[in-house]
């Protein structure tokens, strides 16, 4: 159950994100999703002492939320200096 929450996690705020930065290429959207669920699910299972089997601790929770956004955030960062210097 705790892999399908850190799933549901990652897609919603990897969208979210594409949503909030105003993406429309579909292949810059599916990125956001994917890193969005990568990160989720490395922090989760980091600190849910590795075991996907079961419950989610809120600390996971928490952390996975806070390490999800924290990415989402930097790569938008990096993307959009790349875009920049390449319109330049």
């Amino acid at each position: 159950m705790a892999v399908l929450v850190l799933i549901v996690l990652g897609v919603t705020l990897g969208w979210l994100a594409s949503i909030l930065a105003r993406t429309e290429a579909p292949g810059q959207i599916f990125r956001q999703i994917g890193a969005g669920v990568v990160v989720s699910l490395v922090a989760g299972v980091l600190l849910n002492d590795g075991t996907m089997l079961g419950s989610l601790s809120f600390l996971a929770l928490g952390a996975a939320l806070a390490a999800t956004c924290v990415t989402l955030v930097l790569y938008h960062a990096i993307f959009t200096r790349r875009r920049i210097k390449a319109e330049a």
